[in-house]
This record gives C-alpha cells, structure tokens and sequence, in this order.
C-alpha cells in the first residue's frame, strides 16, 4: 500500500470511530413524560442522535414547562421542553426558543357529567395547572364564552393531582391536556369535553416547542448540535408513527395506546416544513399570537417580540 493510499485509510479511520466521551459536549436537557413532551428525547437516545452530533445527553424528566424554566433559571438545566402554555416564560425575557415541535392539540376543558357548555361553569370549581396550555385554552374558551377567570373559581394544581380531583369530584371541570384526560375518562367515563384547542386553529395555533437558558444562549455551535437532533428526530417521528410512539413508550416505561391516541392529536410539520415557515415568518407570528394573548390575559406586561426570544435562524441555518 502507498503512503498516500495509508494516510487516506488512516483519516477515513478517524471520521469512521465514535467521538469518546471526553469530545462529547454535555448538556442537560428536561422533557415532560407525555407523548409530545418526551418523543423527541426518547428517539435521539435510541436512535443515538446525541452522539451522532456531537453530544452527550443527561436527562431530566419535569411535569411541566415552568418548573423547567425554574431550573433552566437556576443552573440545573440547559435546554427543556415546554408546552404553549409555558410560551409566556420565554416571551417575558426567560429562555429563548430555538426549535418548534408540534403544533398540538391535546388540551381540552373537561367538566363533570350534566355541565354541558362553558356558560354552565358560571361560579363553579375550575382545577387547572397555572401557567401551563390547559390554562391558556381555559382562558381562550372563557372569553369566547363572553366570560373571564372572575366568573369561575380557580383551584390550581399540578397535573396528577387535577386527575383524582377531578375523579373524586372535589372540581366542577378542568383545563388539561391528553394523557390526563384519557385517564380522567377511565373513572369519569361520561364526563364532557366543552372545548379544545383544535377549535381555535388556524387564527391561534399552540406549538409547544424547545428552549435554551439564558446562560447557553450565546453558545452557538452547541445550539446548532441541539437544533439537528431535534430536526432530524422530528423527521423520524413524523415518517414512523408508530415506531415511535413504541419507542416514546419504552422511553416512559408506560402503555402504548394512551401515547398513541395522544400522538394523533397534533399537526406534525416535517424539517422542511418548519424550515420554510420560520423563513416565512409563520414560525414567529404564532409566538407572538400567544406572547399577545398572554398579555390580554394579564399574565404578562410587554411581551417581547417574537423574533427576540425565538431563535429561528439556528431551525433555518442548521
């Protein structure tokens, strides 16, 4: 072999093995244990996309986005997943986005038997996880019922907890998101759905997506890694439902079929797809729909514009 052909074989040797450990750059990323909030973490472990580009991935399992945003906040975390619900966080200056995920509709208003519209919730016990997307359509579907949070009372509650009070009928109704509901439904078989996030489309649409700490923000190539093992995975997931709702549910260590009724509840924009509507400014204006909103609701004063707290150039550039 000549000395050429042995150099050219030593370098294709050297691109061919695995980073080690050592070369890997850590981060910690946080998911919620629900079809959406956790598919993207649980393909990128299987599928060894960390790795594949360049990173070495720890984990965290949250119940929702603001407590992640908490730990982001507090050093504990990198990156996280949140839902819309937790949109407000970033849009009031805390984290920024860098990836959409799905465009979801999962959250619905759930009431007890005999409550059949969001009128008849008039003075009733509410139970809802502050700041998160079951909150948000509550407020969305009390509004277009000509109606505001002072015409209910609010119980708030973290997600487990709004499951067996609801099943014990200590709340009227709830804002809350499938798999919830479809645990809900095994005690309450003929409770009522007064309205879905789904009924608000195209006009509001509800991405969850993905965010960064202020801390990493700056760091650009470690965003960039981030940012196509999100894509790529989003690819996979959209190309093989199935595949990967069995992979969200070894992940979880949970049943499938609740993660598979979930998985159908959401619109699932390839790459591409979101690529294109990032440049077209689709991406950001349904950010800014929401920081809006959340400002109309009162939950936030002066929402940033969405092209300071969304990231879009690291979806589009990658």
């Amino acid at each position: 072999m000549t000395k050429r052909s042995l150099m050219g074989a030593a370098i294709a040797a050297v691109l061919a093995a695995p980073l080690s450990a050592q070369e890997l750059e850590e981060i910690r990323m946080g998911y919620i244990a629900d079809y959406f909030g956790a598919s993207i973490a649980a393909i990128a472990t299987e599928q060894d996309l960390w790795e594949k580009y360049g990173l070495e991935a720890e984990l965290s399992v949250f119940t929702n986005g603001p407590i992640q945003v908490q730990a982001l906040n507090a050093g504990s975390l990198d990156f996280a997943y949140i839902g819309p619900g937790a949109l407000w966080l970033p849009a009031s200056g805390q984290a920024k986005v860098i990836a959409p995920n799905a465009l979801g509709y999962t959250d619905r208003v759930i009431a007890q038997p005999g409550i059949e519209s969001i009128e008849d919730l008039a003075g009733l016990r509410v139970a809802v996880p502050e700041g998160t997307s079951g909150d948000m359509l509550l407020r969305l579907a009390l509004e277009e019922a000509g109606m505001s949070t002072d015409d209910v009372e609010i119980v708030s509650m973290d997600p487990s907890t709004v499951v067996s009070a609801f099943a014990s009928g200590q709340v009227d109704a709830a804002g809350i998101w499938y798999p919830f509901v479809d645990v809900i439904k095994q005690r309450v078989p003929d409770l009522n759905e007064l309205s879905s996030n789904e009924a608000f489309f195209p006009e509001i649409a509800f991405p969850s997506s993905f965010i960064v700490s202020d801390d990493r923000a700056g760091d650009e190539e470690v965003i960039r890694q981030v940012v196509a093992v999100i894509k790529e995975a989003n690819d996979f997931r959209r190309d093989n439902p199935e595949e990967a709702v069995a992979i969200t549910a070894a992940f979880l260590g949970a049943p499938e079929e609740p993660l598979l009724a979930e998985s159908k509840l959401a619109r699932l924009p390839s790459s591409a797809e979101y690529e294109e509507l990032s440049e077209g400014g689709q991406v950001a204006n349904w950010f800014g729909t929401l920081a809006g909103l959340y400002e109309q609701f009162g939950k936030i004063e002066d929402p940033l514009p969405a092209d300071e707290f969304y990231l879009g150039q690291f979806y589009t550039d990658n």
